[in-house]
């Protein structure tokens, strides 16, 4: 009986490993998207030449890049996928390393573990960070070039943004 048993759990065994070994291979709904050490490739979450990427990250629903400029200040990019919706505005860095920007009474708040999206005491949102890089990071994929750096000036909220770049777009069907 027990040699029995012992078929019955290798054939149970062997049904399960390519099960798991199929959910190890299968791509994550929420894989990073490509990048390299500006930001998000195709992504207004970059940082276009002079500027450089402090850090940068994406969840759920959002891609940020924090960029130091040329003349040391910092910049917010944040784009919302869904809908291609971005910002691009100044951003500062408090004494516990968190940055945020603030734009019409809503503040942006990044960490390596979340964007926090708030009006005064109410949080709006709380994105958990899904991909997280720092210059010089060994968790950054392999670089990849890209000949397009996204937008390279500053959005103000009287100046129209272009349309989403191919990365940005929504999900099929949306407009």
């Amino acid at each position: 009986m027990s040699s029995h048993r012992a078929v019955l759990a290798r054939t149970a065994l062997a049904a399960a490993v390519p099960a798991v070994a199929l959910l190890a291979v299968a791509p994550s709904a929420a894989s990073a998207p490509p990048s390299d050490s500006r930001g998000y490739i195709d992504s207004t979450a970059r940082c276009a030449a002079p500027a450089t990427a402090v850090v940068f990250g994406s969840t759920d629903g959002s891609r940020v890049a924090i960029c130091r400029l040329a003349d040391g200040d910092l910049e917010y990019r944040g784009v919302r996928v869904r809908d291609g919706a971005r910002l691009i505005t100044e951003a500062s860095q408090s004494a516990d390393g968190a940055f945020t920007a603030a734009r019409d009474g809503i503040e942006y708040m990044v960490t390596s573990d979340a964007l926090v999206i708030s009006a005064g005491e109410k949080v709006i949102r709380d994105e958990p960070m899904l991909d997280f890089h720092r210059p010089g990071s060994t968790s950054a994929p392999s670089a990849v070039t890209s000949p397009g750096a996204g937008p390279t000036s500053s959005a103000t909220p009287t100046t129209p943004l272009p349309p989403p770049l191919p990365a940005e777009k929504g999900a099929a069907g949306s407009s």
